[in-house]
């Protein structure tokens, strides 16, 4: 594959090109989603002729510059900087000025395959149970009503399917009333064991009450109810992990923070480092590197397109808690944002 030398301060590689030159094989061994479909095309059309153009003009000298439209696809690596800007922007006066902690929640591997057949139904089920856990524990633990973001990513840094939520968590929350706040430990949330506990049996009630429903019976191998138990069964004795880091401690660092993962793609076109007709290599973690087949990376690419209008980004709180007005004001993602004194 050739490749042209990119302008200064761009990645050398691009994906759309890996896209344009392995679609076609792609498509002939893995059928595709119309969703992961739309989501290849855009690539491949993304701030090239075929979206049009328009002129730049700096309003201080006049300097006149002709740029390609940019696809805007959430899943495109070249259209996710500006929004993860403005997205930090927009949430500057709704942050509490708090520490905040970050918990993450992972599904374990047996439930993998269920995830992919019906993505939507289980994602959903998997902000579901790990919000619940959150508020659930905040409220019994200490009385107090948490503010709660959470991002899904789907990913690990090599491209396996790995479905998980970054939930970023205050540390504390109002009270009952909503006229007080109720500060949590500051260096310790909930119990690590206890908080995968509680997860674990929120999520395995929701999935059966999807499958009652009939929301999880497109995938095959679980029509048979049986098939069903014995998943469970098989999920409820695998380790179900949460993690939860060190509480950050002011708000812009927090919200820098979260601003990596709100809109983050699987990959970037800068973990590239060398792509042929037969190979992309690309970086890891830790300094490493791993190498695909141009196909197995499309493959392994397109499986974390997530449904179309899926929610990735999510807020809770539990709205009935309405505080004081002269102490705060309620948005309407469900977060408390105090007043200036």
């Amino acid at each position: 594959m050739a490749h042209r030398p990119a302008p200064a301060g761009r990645p050398r590689f691009d994906i759309a090109d890996i896209v344009r030159r392995h679609r076609t094989a792609l498509e002939a061994k893995t059928p595709l989603s119309v969703a992961q479909q739309r989501v290849l095309s855009d690539i491949e059309r993304c701030r090239t002729a075929a979206l049009g153009g328009h002129l730049d003009v700096c309003r201080l000298c006049g300097y006149e510059h002709p740029a390609y439209n940019s696809c805007r696809n959430r899943h495109c690596p070249k259209c996710q900087a500006l929004r993860q800007e403005q997205w930090i922007a927009a949430r500057e006066q709704r942050l509490l000025p708090v520490c905040h902690f970050h918990v993450v929640f992972t599904l374990p591997s047996e439930l993998r395959p269920l995830v992919r057949a019906v993505p939507r139904p289980v994602l959903d089920a998997l902000f579901a149970a790990a919000s619940a856990t959150l508020l659930d524990l905040g409220a019994s633990r200490f009385g107090a009503t948490l503010g709660v973001t959470m991002v899904l990513h789907t990913w690990t840094r090599d491209l396996r399917y790995h479905p998980h939520v970054h939930a970023l968590v205050s540390a504390g929350g109002f009270d009952c009333d909503g006229a007080r706040w109720i500060p949590s430990s500051r260096g310790f949330l909930f119990p690590v064991t206890m908080m995968s506990a509680v997860f674990r049996g929120k999520m395995m009630e929701i999935l059966r009450r999807l499958y009652q429903h009939r929301n999880l019976h497109p995938f095959e191998p679980l029509r048979d109810p049986e098939a069903f138990e014995q998943l469970m069964t098989r999920a409820a004795r695998s380790r179900w992990v949460v993690y939860a880091k060190k509480p950050f401690r002011r708000p812009d660092h927090v919200l820098r923070y979260l601003g990596r993962y709100t809109h983050r793609v699987a990959i970037s076109n800068s973990r590239l480092v060398a792509v042929s007709d037969d190979q992309v290599t690309f970086h890891t973690k830790g300094g490493q590197h791993a190498s695909l087949h141009p196909v197995e990376f499309l493959r392994r690419f397109v499986q974390h397109v997530v449904p179309a209008g899926f929610h990735r980004i999510r807020h809770y709180a539990d709205l009935r808690i309405m505080p004081s007005r002269a102490h705060c004001t309620v948005f309407s993602e469900g977060f408390f944002a105090l007043h200036a004194a």
